[in-house]
């Protein structure tokens, strides 16, 4: 992990829309709002850590207003489960 981002730092929050609400409930994927300098490995990292889940892949996109990370996770653990914790609902 790069030494200027934080572990704590990487996440922002979760970030909903309906696309991703689809995607955690058919491809056990869930999106966060992450700081932009943070690299895939930060946030797999970040996100195992933060959440003690298993994570398959990290895939991310720069939108207008920040960075957005779309995190596959193990099929033994639930995304749902997950967002809920995360304050997706």
């Amino acid at each position: 992990m790069s030494e200027v981002i934080e572990k704590h730092r990487v996440l922002f929050h979760a970030y909903v829309t309906e696309k991703a609400m689809d995607g955690m409930e058919r491809q056990n994927k869930l999106q966060f709002m992450v700081d932009r300098r943070a690299t895939r490995a930060d946030i797999k990292r970040a996100v195992e850590e933060l959440y003690q889940a298993k994570v398959v892949k990290v895939n991310t996109k720069i939108v207008r207003n920040g960075k957005v990370a779309t995190v596959r996770f193990h099929k033994e653990f639930s995304a749902e489960d997950i967002g809920s914790r995360a304050g997706v609902f």
